[in-house]
């Protein structure tokens, strides 16, 4: 029977960058990814993916950035004054840092850039721009 909008499956994964590199995997994580069909709770591209495919059936699709975490947004480079990150450890560009909103969520971000008196953090998903490429096995269907 075909996976349609509702279906919660359960797959196994695998996402690679255009040279290769595996970005994250199902394997790391030792559970199979589970989520409802259509519901919004994982990204476009791989949620149209698996509706009409069956349990068992597997599967290699490419993503563009559209279909995936979108394209990078230069307005998402923000600059922060130095005094408020903390004095350790020292910022340094490439470190990752975990920002916090008003509402207490944590929001993980990348340091871009240190200058004297700045800091300019970039708030793009790491995945932004990219094109994707999945292999996806199904190994669950409980029909909605």
């Amino acid at each position: 029977m075909a996976i349609k909008k509702g279906d919660k499956i359960k797959v196994e994964y695998e996402g690679t960058l255009d040279d290769g590199t595996v970005f994250d995997s199902s394997k790391n994580h030792g559970v199979p990814l589970e989520f409802e069909v259509g519901s919004g709770q994982i990204i476009k591209g791989f949620d149209e993916a698996v509706q009409g495919m069956e349990n068992g059936e597997e599967k290699e699709i490419q993503l563009g950035p559209a279909e995936a975490y979108g394209d990078r947004r230069e307005e998402l480079m923000k600059e922060f004054p130095r005094e408020m990150l903390p004095k350790e450890p020292e910022p340094i560009a490439g470190a990752g840092v975990m920002l916090g909103t008003p509402d207490g969520k944590k929001i993980p971000a990348v340091i871009s850039e240190v200058k004297d008196k700045v800091v300019i953090i970039d708030l793009n998903h790491p995945l932004a721009g990219k094109n994707l490429t999945f292999k996806i096995k199904v190994v669950d269907v409980t029909s909605a």
